[in-house]
């Protein structure tokens, strides 16, 4: 499919991609966004928590599932913003805490990473049995994007109701985009990443300290080190470039057969060059690729306080294309 002219024109502040990404994360606030907690048992013994938000009409039969990315959740404030307008627009929407993201530390010594597809298809799976929607489409930001991306393309039979789906800043290339994350450029951001992993490593170690040491995690200095010690071995890959290898999911695009929008900012500094599959989108009618000038990472800011990316995100559900 040929790539897609986008349409996003910020104002002048906004085309710094620094400004962009920054915003929405201090300044930008959605009210109006209510949300009911349920909890999903999952088959190895853990859960998952999923916040769910509803549209004004009674019984919608089209629901968005949306994934959130590294260090967030339901309450991110990019997932309220696609849920309030999806909600205003007819769709009701769950938004899926991924494992030891809901506030409550999860159950087993694992938790999640850019590649956990098989707890998607889970939840999938999941809203499909307990309710009635016929109309299912999926969103996911950043690392959440990754694992949207990666369960579509996989070797799985997708259910007949999964109709779309979105990838918003999307690193398809796990290790380009950790390549990105470490240059002085992103300095802040990525200390700030370290700080909460390994704030949620500690945790994990009290119960699990036979497995896990303090000295081990305060010897980490880098997000390649916390994925070595514990996101790789506690997910069954061999160390972190194995983990980034197999579960980056710009080798399944290939695959992918329901139509899926990629909208990568040209200027967002946490993604290289490896993660714009232009040749991906070319070689499969179903992928279509949208790379803005402008939008920074989950940036897309837009002043009358629905962004461009929730814009397109239903716009794509709407009408594939």
């Amino acid at each position: 499919m040929p790539i897609i002219t986008s349409k996003y024109k910020p104002s002048i502040i906004f085309r710094n991609g620094y400004i962009s990404t920054i915003y929405p994360n201090i300044l930008r606030k959605v009210k109006g966004v209510s949300q009911k907690r349920e909890r999903v048992e999952l088959d190895d013994g853990d859960f998952i928590d999923l916040d769910w938000s509803y549209a004004l009409i009674q019984n919608s039969k089209k629901i968005a599932v949306i994934v959130h990315g590294l260090e967030g959740n339901g309450q991110r404030q990019y997932m309220l913003g696609l849920t309030k307008y999806l909600n205003d627009n007819e769709w009701d929407s769950v938004s899926i805490n991924l494992r030891n993201c809901s506030g409550e530390i999860n159950r087993l010594y694992k938790s999640y990473n850019a590649g956990v597809s098989e707890d998607l298809d889970q939840i999938i799976h999941h809203i499909l049995t307990k309710y009635t929607y016929t109309d299912i489409s999926i969103c996911g930001f950043s690392l959440g994007g990754n694992i949207v991306l990666k369960y579509l393309g996989e070797d799985r039979s997708l259910p007949i109701e999964i109709k779309s789906a979105v990838a918003i800043s999307a690193p398809c290339d796990l290790y380009d985009s950790l390549s990105e994350i470490n240059k002085p450029k992103n300095y802040i951001y990525q200390q700030r990443f370290i700080r909460h992993l390994k704030k949620k490593l500690y945790e994990r170690q009290i119960d699990f300290p036979d497995i896990l040491s303090k000295s081990d995690i305060k010897n980490c200095t880098s997000i390649q080190d916390i994925d070595n010690l514990y996101t790789s071995r506690a997910h069954g890959y061999k160390d972190a470039i194995d983990y980034y290898s197999k579960c980056s999911s710009k080798q399944f695009l290939k695959n992918i057969q329901k139509p899926t929008l990629i909208l990568n900012a040209k200027n967002d500094s946490f993604l290289g060059n490896l993660c714009y599959p232009f040749e991906e989108a070319k070689n499969n009618s179903n992928v279509f690729l949208e790379i803005p000038n402008h939008g920074g990472h989950v940036g897309f800011y837009l002043p009358n306080k629905i962004y461009y990316n929730e814009k397109r995100t239903l716009e794509f559900f709407e009408k594939p294309s």
